[in-house]
Formats: structure tokens, C-alpha cells, sequence
């Protein structure tokens, strides 16, 4: 019996450090950047075996062909619509996925950001049968099962976030049949985490609890659950919306996007984003995770691989690569 025990916690362990392998976003954004190939050469040099993408690339897809990098792909919003049919989002699948059977696909993320509550309000009727195609699509050819579909939420879904366990979905006619689906299917909700717009919308401007230097407990919650960084608290604050709908407790959350800006923004210095990439890449990789999910690593990837120079937004939008176009890493980061 102990040495079952044993063996079961090795078995763990190796689970976890599989899980806390870094990803990096592969924003493409840019006129001044490498190209797919010399991008995911860099990848490999540096020891990142996750990677992100916004749509189904072809250049991309070649260039990872063989890599054994894993992917997470995007279906992008605009693509959502016709997607609600099974026949398209079948050949989506064709087109994107089975013809490279080279790739290591991971994730399909079906739309980023959608939210009932702004612009892209004009997708959210089409993201749940479009995740639901998809995810029929692969059953179809025996691959729901390695290649998860989700969609990728982001903070501003939800409200009540302070203190965590408070928050809840500002719409829930949009999110729970979601949550209900991912669970059911036993697959992950994808989130956007970002302490650095966090730390901007805190009237108390801690900068030290969204860089986890706050060395203390900053805020305690009603369950006596205690936060001393932005990180844990924002991604607590999903975990806790999600449990409000029938099997959302179950429903694991892989951080899809976290980052800090190094120029153009309130607090967006190099040393700043430096200190917020190592010291996320130390929580994420460790196995304390968050105090509502302690125990385990926490998957996440980084935004952004590169400086964007034409992305659209606010100017701090451009900076959040870890590495310049020229190939150059900004912060000197470790990756495994």
C-alpha cells in the first residue's frame, strides 16, 4: 500500500511539472518581424514548448510541423459566425487541423474576448454552437479527446471581484451554457489574466501586490483565504464565477494570456515587466497555485512573444513582447 502511495504521488508530481511548462503567445501583429520560421527557431532555442496563435496561419503550421512545440490555435471572432454550422466548422477542421499531422495541437480556442457587454457583443450568439461544431468535428475523427476546445474568456466578464470568492459573470445567459459545456465534455476554460490592467483599475494603485513583491497578505477574504499577489486573486475571482454555474467547480482554468508592458504606460517600464515575467514564471511553475486551488501548477502563457508595432489600442499594447523583433530578449527570462 505505501509503495502504491508512492508511485502515486510520483505519478503527480510528474503531472504537475508536465503542466508547468511555460507557453508564449505568438502575436503577429507587426511589419518589422521575423519570420515563422526564424520565430519558431527561437522558440526552441529557448526552451518554450507551448505556443499561442490567433488563427490558423498556414506559414505557421509548416513552420511548427515536426517541432512537437505544443499549439494552442485561435478561431477568430470574425470566423465565429459561419462556424455555427457543423458542415464548415468540419472543414475547419480538415483544413486546419488533420492536414497538419505534424503539429502538436493542444488547445482550439474558439474566439478571444468575446463579451456580451461590448463591441464584439455581436459574436456571442455564435460562440457556444461554434465551440460545440468544432469539438463534434474532432469526436468525429477520434481526436476530442487530445485536442481540447474551449473559448478564451478575460476579467472584465466578470464583476465582483473583490474580495474573489464574490464574482460572478455579469452575463450569465452568455456564460453558463459555456461552463455547462466544458464541463460535460471534461474540457478547460481558457482566461486572460492581467494584474497590470488590474493594478490600473485599483483605486489603491498597489504595485507591489500585481508584481508579487508585496511579501504579506494583502487582502482576506470572507473564506479567510489570504492573497498577497493580483495574480492568484484575479484568477480565484474566475474560479469562484464559474462555481456558481452546476459543474464549474470542475472546470480547470488554463491562463491563456498574462503579461506587463515595458514602455508607453502607467508603471510599463522594462523593470517593471521584467519583475512581473520572472516572478509569474516562478508562481505559475511552482506548485503552491492559488489559495482556492492550492497544490498544483498553474499553465500559462505569456503575452507576447514580440513588441507588436502596429497592434491597435492604447500605445502600451505594442510592448508587451518578451523578446524585440530583432530577436532580442528584453528581461533574460527562463523558460524551463
Amino acid at each position: 500500500m505505501a509503495s502504491t502511495l508512492i508511485l502515486l504521488g510520483l505519478l503527480m508530481n510528474l503531472l504537475m511539472l508536465a503542466d508547468a511548462k511555460i507557453g508564449v503567445c505568438n502575436g503577429r501583429l507587426g511589419n518589422d518581424l521575423p519570420s515563422e520560421q526564424e520565430t519558431v527557431a527561437l522558440y526552441q532555442s529557448n526552451g518554450i514548448s507551448r505556443m499561442r496563435i490567433y488563427d490558423p496561419n498556414s506559414e505557421t503550421l509548416k513552420a511548427l510541423s515536426g517541432t512537437n512545440i505544443e499549439l494552442m490555435i485561435g478561431v477568430p471572432n470574425e470566423d465565429l459566425e459561419k462556424l455555427t454550422d457543423q458542415n464548415a466548422a468540419n472543414t475547419w477542421v480538415n483544413d486546419n487541423i488533420l492536414k497538419y499531422s505534424n503539429v502538436n495541437f493542444k488547445y482550439i480556442a474558439v474566439g478571444n474576448e468575446v463579451d456580451p457587454n461590448n463591441e464584439s457583443r455581436k459574436y456571442k450568439d455564435y460562440v457556444l454552437t461554434a465551440m460545440q461544431n468544432v469539438h463534434n468535428a474532432l469526436r468525429a475523427v477520434g481526436r476530442h479527446n487530445q485536442i481540447k476546445v474551449s473559448t478564451a474568456t478575460y476579467t472584465g466578464l466578470l464583476m465582483n471581484t473583490y474580495p474573489p470568492s464574490h464574482a460572478a459573470f455579469r452575463n450569465k445567459e452568455f456564460a453558463e451554457p459555456i461552463v455547462r459545456f466544458l464541463a460535460e465534455n471534461n474540457l478547460p476554460m481558457l482566461a486572460n489574466i492581467y494584474p497590470y490592467f488590474g493594478y490600473l483599475g485599483d483605486p489603491n494603485k498597489n504595485l507591489p501586490y500585481a508584481l508579487f513583491t508585496a511579501g504579506r497578505t494583502v487582502v482576506t477574504d470572507d473564506n479567510d483565504l489570504e492573497y498577497s499577489n493580483l495574480f492568484d486573486a484575479m484568477l480565484d475571482a474566475h474560479y469562484a464565477a464559474q462555481a456558481r454555474f452546476v459543474g464549474g467547480e470542475n472546470v480547470e482554468i488554463v491562463v491563456s494570456e498574462s503579461g506587463w508592458p515595458s514602455d508607453k504606460g502607467q508603471e510599463a517600464t522594462v523593470g517593471n515587466a521584467g519583475t512581473y515575467y520572472r516572478n509569474l514564471i516562478n508562481h505559475v511553475r511552482g506548485t503552491a497555485g492559488t489559495p482556492l486551488k492550492p497544490g498544483r501548477s498553474i499553465e500559462t502563457y505569456l503575452f507576447a512573444m514580440f513588441d507588436e508595432n502596429t497592434k491597435p489600442g492604447e500605445l502600451s499594447e505594442r510592448h508587451f513582447g518578451v523578446f524585440s523583433p530583432k530577436k532580442e530578449s528584453k528581461y533574460g527570462l527562463s523558460f524551463n
